[in-house]
């Protein structure tokens, strides 16, 4: 990819917030050798949810799309914060989109589609990667996505 993630973002609007801190009783990030795996992220922008409750009850695609995209953009800025250049990430490996369901929703790979777009925007090929998509009872603080990331990164 001939220009930096961080430019990719800048050409798409995106500016990271600050990385989120744990809302609970761990760490937002872990390094072990070459990969960085990030704590689940919420869809949460300038401290307040995108939208809240269920795909299939009380949020439709797009919607969910719109949060998992933010959620993208939360591990972004936890990646940041882990190796402190995006350009260290040489390559996303997998997301694990967890999607808050109502019973009969059956759309969640269409819901993750928000988080892997927006990874494969800013990291081109490099960004493709493994995901699961999967539907939740329910996730913390009602939000209606949250999405983790497992991505290998230059030796330091």
């Amino acid at each position: 990819m001939a220009t930096s993630p961080e430019a990719r973002l800048a050409e798409l609007g995106i500016t990271l917030p600050d990385a989120p801190p744990p809302a609970a009783a761990y760490v937002p990030w872990v390094r072990t050798g070459d990969l960085v795996f990030t704590a689940g992220q919420v869809a949460v922008a300038e401290g307040d949810l995108v939208a809240s409750g269920k795909l299939g009850a009380d949020v439709d695609v797009e919607t969910g799309q719109r949060c998992a995209r933010q959620c993208a953009i939360n591990v972004l800025a936890q990646l940041k914060d882990a190796v402190g250049d995006l350009s260290q990430v040489r390559r996303v490996v997998k997301l694990t989109v967890f999607v808050a369901s109502a019973a009969t929703f059956t759309e969640q790979h269409l819901v993750a589609n928000g988080a892997s777009e927006l990874i494969g925007e800013v990291f081109g090929d490099d960004g493709r990667h493994a995901r699961s998509a999967v539907a939740a009872p329910s996730l913390p603080m009602d939000t209606p996505v949250e999405v983790e990331a497992i991505v290998e990164v230059s030796h330091t």
